[in-house]
């Protein structure tokens, strides 16, 4: 092989290494801008992933909250049956309070017998968080009370509560049933309406 041919073909091996050499720097770019694509695609399935657990978190707790509102207000229907009976045994307690019976003993048993139910059957409803409203003398408070009328009092405050002709209850805070009361409101001028041109 002479000289000639020698030089040209280092001069080709030069030129294939310098081809190979930019194609190789070429595909680099390449592989950096693919590398920067999959980042980016990474992080878009991270925050996907995240949101979705902070999802799962969220109805979790709200599944929780609704399972425990079940549990505390599972007995609300069955107070409202009772509270019927509560009614009831109060009036049949009332209704002997303050009439001259011909046996007096009898009744007597018969008072101390309801007393002590009435009392029992208390007890049992407190036991499972269910409270009296029985609002005499307080403000009227439409959340708790329902007003059958309003009566003029020079004695109470207006908007007060006068009388209470049902009593209300609470089952964990909630009102099963609302007082039934009568409201004070303020007196009428005397004279009424006048008619003052003469």
């Amino acid at each position: 092989m002479s000289d000639e041919e020698t030089r040209k073909e280092e001069q080709a091996d030069e030129a294939e290494a310098a081809e190979e050499a930019q194609a190789q720097a070429e595909g680099g770019e390449e592989t950096a801008s693919g590398d920067s694509g999959l980042e980016q695609q990474l992080e878009s399935y991270k925050e996907e992933l995240l949101r979705a657990k902070a999802e799962m978190q969220n109805i979790r707790r709200r599944s929780e909250i609704d399972v425990e509102k079940a549990h505390k207000f599972a007995l609300e229907k069955f107070v409202k049956e009772l509270l019927p009976v509560l009614d009831s045994l109060e009036k049949a307690v009332e209704s002997t309070e303050g009439h001259e019976v011909h046996n007096e003993e009898v009744v007597t048993r018969i008072k101390e017998g309801v007393d002590m139910t009435l009392d029992m059957f208390t007890r049992a409803m407190e036991k499972f968080n269910v409270a009296q409203i029985s609002p005499m003398g307080e403000p009227f408070d439409p959340q708790q009370h329902e007003a059958m009328s309003m009566v003029p009092s020079a004695e109470a405050e207006p908007n007060t509560v006068i009388a209470v002709m049902q009593k209300g209850y609470t089952l964990n805070g909630r009102v099963v049933r609302p007082a039934m009361v009568m409201v004070a409101k303020a007196p009428e001028p005397e004279g009424g309406n006048v008619d003052e041109q003469a």
